[in-house]
């Protein structure tokens, strides 16, 4: 089951507070799709217009990483995002069950899929795994533009 999207933190929320959303799924759940509309209204919350390349940078990411949890690590995962209160960061998380980290294939421009990884270290300025007690933590932060500049 995905769990609701929404906003975890109040909508008193102090002033300079990172806005944060997270989303989680069970063993049937397919949480790609929602993942993406959880970032989009994260970022437009944020300033960030949904058809601007910010937005849609961090929606590719979100989708890469979230589509590697599901397919490389079946069962309960997790997504938390978090915008810095400047707009200028995106935290990504992605929690799995599988305690094998990511692997970077060996760019082949000619291979049919498994170019998600590439995309995202491109995307992102730091990508990281963290092993956990039931599984691993990959965290991405991505630079997000000034979301007054078009």
């Amino acid at each position: 089951m995905v769990t609701p999207l929404k906003n975890r933190a109040s909508d008193e929320q102090e002033p300079g507070a990172p806005l944060r959303h997270r989303l989680t799924w069970d063993t049937a759940d397919n949480p790609i799709a929602g993942a993406r509309v959880a970032v989009r209204a994260l970022l437009a919350r944020a300033g960030h217009h949904p058809d601007h390349r910010t937005s849609q940078d961090a929606q590719l990411v979100v989708s890469e990483l979230v589509t590697n949890a599901v397919r490389h690590a079946p069962g309960p995962g997790g997504l938390s995002l978090e915008v810095s209160p400047d707009a200028g960061l995106l935290r990504i998380a992605v929690s799995d069950g599988s305690h094998r980290p990511p692997v970077l294939p060996t760019y082949d421009p000619g291979r049919v899929g498994g170019h998600g990884l590439h995309l995202v270290t491109r995307l992102c300025g730091r990508l990281i795994t963290r092993e956990q007690e039931t599984g691993k933590l990959v965290v991405a932060h991505l630079r997000l533009r000034d979301p007054t500049a078009h």
